[in-house]
């Protein structure tokens, strides 16, 4: 038999997550949902994103262009 808590229960005793939490769990729902050729794509993009180095600010040059 499972011990069945109350979601009050819960929260009195573990505080409420923080919102970083609840979006992280809503991004896994999503990923688990997806087919594993989907999460393949993804984790290849997320491996892309985070080796590339981010852009300099106003371009390719770091200098914006008054044209």
């Amino acid at each position: 038999m499972k011990n069945r808590t109350s979601a009050s229960e819960v929260s009195a005793t573990l505080g409420f997550p923080s919102s970083e939490t609840v979006q992280g769990l809503r991004l896994w729902k999503a990923f688990v949902r997806l087919s594993p050729s989907q999460r393949s794509e993804v984790l290849a993009l997320v491996e892309q994103l985070a080796t590339d180095p981010a852009p300099l600010p106003g371009g390719m040059s770091g200098r914006f262009s008054t044209r």
